[in-house]
């Protein structure tokens, strides 16, 4: 069967997904009631792979658990810390725990994180790592031709960042993981609503392939700010950061914010991914704010 995330997409509904962090440590009971946050007001809730290459609980274990308690996932996967055996292996084992849906990305570079001694591996970036889900689906095996149980089925995502400076290179880019099996786009978060909209006309459009266009709530100026410097390919604008610079209430200003870019982005994208990194109890007041309704599950 089909996700529910796959259902909207391809009935060409309004789809909104959002993502939780998981936790730091071995103990999911704050992940998991951020997700109770969002039942009901999401197809899918992804859960992030040490996003700025910071050490997290594993997706998989955090997919799970969400399952368990009647949330769909959407697993992230990096290739960035994996070689292409573990990846070949996480695939299977998410197949085999319930989990449907998988966001194929490279990796915020180690860099960005606070290990740097730690090596990247990269052996498939997302495009190599997009063939595989491929792969595996056609129930290909990488050694004996056909995998011993039949095919698997993931339903796989790509992300990319409208706002990229080399428009040739993120056509390129874009159409190389359509190829490799992209079935939809989940963005970067996106500032300027022109820049999607050039974005899905001329690139997604043309590939069919639908685009849930990312939202960040910002909690005040400093985070702002801090975002800009520290994750990779934000753009906040001065004139955002100066809106909730002058705001008596910085976080309802971010909630205004963010729920004017869900009703302008929702007429553009087929979607939206809503991110708010340690306040995912605050997406609720996002979109009632926007006036989007609850996706029909």
């Amino acid at each position: 069967m089909s996700s529910a995330l796959q259902r909207s997409l391809e009935a060409g509904s309004i789809t909104i997904t959002a993502e939780v962090m998981p936790p730091r440590g071995g103990d999911p009971a704050h992940t998991i009631a951020m997700a109770e946050c969002l039942r009901g007001r999401v197809h899918a809730i992804n859960v992030t792979d040490g996003s700025r290459a910071v050490m997290r609980m594993c997706g998989l274990a955090v997919c799970r658990l969400l399952i368990d308690v009647g949330l769909e996932p959407v697993l992230q996967m990096a290739g960035r810390d994996r070689n292409r055996i573990a990846i070949q292996g996480d695939l299977l084992g998410a197949h085999a725990l319930g989990i449907r849906n998988v966001l194929c990305l490279t990796g915020d570079p180690v860099r960005a994180g606070d290990q740097s001694s730690v090596r990247s591996v990269h052996e498939l970036e997302s495009v190599r790592l997009l063939q595989q889900v491929s792969a595996f689906n056609r129930g290909e095996d990488p050694v004996k031709e056909k995998l011993a149980d039949g095919p698997i089925n993931l339903f796989a995502g790509a992300a990319a960042d409208p706002h990229c400076a080399s428009w040739s290179g993120l056509s390129r880019r874009l159409a190389r993981k359509r190829e490799a099996g992209a079935r939809f786009v989940q963005t970067q978060m996106v500032m300027d609503p022109r820049a999607l909209e050039r974005f899905c006309r001329d690139l997604a459009d043309p590939l069919e392939l639908p685009v849930l266009a990312g939202v960040f709530l910002l909690k005040s100026a400093r985070n702002a700010r801090f975002i800009n410097r520290m994750v990779p390919g934000a753009c906040i604008p001065d004139h955002l950061i100066t809106r909730l610079d002058q705001a008596d209430d910085p976080m309802a200003e971010g909630i205004a914010i963010a729920a004017e870019q869900v009703r302008q982005f929702t007429g553009i994208a087929q979607g939206v991914h809503l991110m708010a990194v340690k306040a995912e109890q605050r997406i609720p007041e996002v979109l009632e704010r926007a006036g989007v309704s609850l996706p029909v599950l």
